[in-house]
């Protein structure tokens, strides 16, 4: 066809699918052909196909804070170099976090995709190494600058016209402690783009150019249409929502304040976050490419929930970021705990629209990944090793439902914990209680989620690194709903030594040693009085509450 005919509607939608089946091979064969738990048993990463002006074409179910953030990485990296740096067989590696807006750790491999002499797109994955030289194994929950927090790359080539560039390889690999499993998940991800630029060529070359960028453009305008329909209907006006996280992990004492404010106006909606605090000595900044994904991942919430995410979504948004605040972090910042005040940003969007939008509403999450590190030497094998994974809890209660029970945070989307047989074959811990935190979720005429609780213990010496959070602003509950509990960290619960943390960097544990975590739950909706006495029957009877409060665990109540 040519560019001004149109295009049949049965040909959109097989373009459609093909480009979101696409994406789906590639996350297919990143997750079985990483070598680390982190990417291949917790899913933490993403894959997106681009077009050739820098939008997404298809992504892939993946963690919701990347949400249309890969094209920034190409975006930047033309920025930077022109539109002539992109030819045929190179791939590019990128994981600076004032571009990417991401900790070191998340590293982003894309590359062009070329049929015959004309460039079509581009393909790009993003995962989490488990270490890329930070100042401590895996990375580290005190840091005050990027530069304690590993090795910083640019966009650079990692392979050039279909060679791998042997000096950026070993430079990585000279500079991260685990170089055989970071070469096989970089050549896991490398092997992801070429899925990818495989099935865009097969794509294009079924179709032809003209047939798929007409299918594009009417695939974005179908996107914005429904988009622009939703949020007209929202009333105009401005709506405020502010919270706090606990502190920066360095200054205990300082709550880091978080404000948003949305101004509705017809079909067009705006998020500005730049009255929110000061980038922070501490690692909980990021670069404004994150908070952007955030602010979309709570617009879409409640805008498109069920539409997959293309280069139309979001054409309704637009976000103000203030340089040099929390959210818009300047270099040095550190940023390895980037993900904290996204998630509080998530939950924020629906506070502040709730009076607009009651039945589209939730109450608040837990809101963190609540992170566990082990690190150490196994003795069985001799060698250093890092476990790391997030923690489920609670979501919040809607009108019409409670909240979920142990979910993955809403930042994390699909991610996964990592399996106690995984955990336990892997590395010397043992897994001795993974259960339901009965009275964790806020109560309500809708009850939130509860929490979980999992307890470690250490088979030899090592050390425990933590990053809990929300626990001065707990999940809160909307439309009369009660607040949920918040987390809570106990070393060696019931012994001399017990002492509660909920932030520490490479606290020393002797075999025997016990970690007890336990997050907190979603916040309530409704006035609880209004909770029917059948629910309330069920909840006693699968000992999601006890009737006694406060958050206490029951041994019974297992997942």
């Amino acid at each position: 066809m040519t560019d001004n005919q149109p295009i049949d509607p049965v040909t959109i939608e097989i373009i459609r699918n093909a480009v979101i089946s696409a994406a789906d091979d590639m996350n297919a064969t990143l997750m079985r052909s990483a070598y680390t738990p982190v990417i291949y048993e917790c899913g933490d990463c993403v894959v997106a196909l681009l077009d050739d002006e820098h939008r997404v074409l298809g992504q892939s179910s993946g963690l919701p804070i990347f949400l249309g953030n890969l094209e920034s990485c190409t975006a930047a990296t033309e920025e930077r170099f022109g539109r002539e740096a992109w030819q045929p067989g190179d791939v590019w590696i990128l994981n600076d976090s004032y571009v990417a807006g991401t900790h070191l750790n998340d590293v982003t491999i894309f590359g062009p995709v070329f049929v015959d002499a004309d460039l079509v797109g581009f393909t790009a994955t993003r995962a989490h190494w488990i270490d890329v030289g930070s100042k401590d194994p895996g990375g580290s929950m005190d840091s005050v600058t990027i530069f304690q927090e590993g090795l910083r790359l640019g966009p650079q080539k990692l392979v050039e016209a279909g060679q791998e560039v042997t000096a950026v390889v070993e430079t990585i690999a000279a500079n991260v402690r685990f170089p055989y499993p970071t070469r096989g998940d970089m050549q896991a991800m490398i092997a992801t783009i070429r899925t990818g630029q495989v099935r865009l060529e097969e794509i294009v070359r079924r179709f032809g150019t003209a047939t798929v960028r007409a299918a594009r453009d009417e695939i974005f305008a179908q996107t914005e249409r429904m988009e622009r329909e939703v949020v007209a209907r929202i009333p105009d006006g401005v709506y405020t929502a502010e919270g706090a996280l606990d502190n920066d992990g360095i200054d205990l004492s300082s709550p880091v304040l978080i404000k948003l404010q949305i101004t509705v106006s017809g079909s067009d909606v705006e998020f500005d976050v730049t009255r929110s605090a000061d980038q922070t000595t501490g690692p909980v900044n990021c670069g404004a490419a994150q908070a952007v994904s955030a602010c979309r991942v709570g617009y879409k919430l409640l805008v498109s929930p069920d539409v997959p995410g293309n280069g139309g979504s979001f054409r309704p948004l637009s976000v103000k970021v203030r340089d040099g605040s929390v959210l818009g972090a300047r270099p040095p910042a550190a940023c390895q705990w980037y993900f904290s005040h996204l998630g509080l940003l998530i939950d924020l969007v629906a506070k502040a629209l709730a009076p607009a939008l009651p039945d589209q509403v939730a109450a608040a999450s837990y809101g963190d990944s609540m992170v566990v590190m082990f690190t150490g030497t196994d003795a069985r094998s001799g060698l250093e090793y890092v476990s790391l994974e997030a923690t489920l809890g609670g979501w919040g209660a809607w009108n019409g439902s409670d909240g979920q029970s142990a979910l993955i945070n809403n930042v994390n989307g699909s991610l996964k914990d990592v399996p106690i047989e995984v955990l336990e074959a892997r590395y010397p811990l043992r897994v001795t209680r993974y259960e339901v935190r009965p009275d964790s979720g806020g109560r309500g005429r809708w009850r939130g989620g509860n929490g979980v609780v999992r307890e470690y213990v250490a088979l030899q010496d090592c050390a425990v690194s933590l990053w809990f959070e929300r626990s001065v602003t707990p999940a809160w509950g909307l439309f009369g709903g009660q607040d949920a509990a918040p987390p809570e960290v106990v070393i060696n619960p019931g012994r001399p030594e017990e002492r509660h943390v909920l932030k520490c960097n490479g606290l020393a544990l002797r075999a025997g040693d016990v970690v007890r975590c336990m997050t907190g739950g979603g916040g309530g909706f409704g006035d609880p009085a209004e909770r029917s006495s059948e629910a309330v029957r069920s909840d006693l009877l699968d000992r999601y509450v006890t009737g006694v409060g406060g958050g206490q665990v029951a041994p019974s109540a297992h997942l």
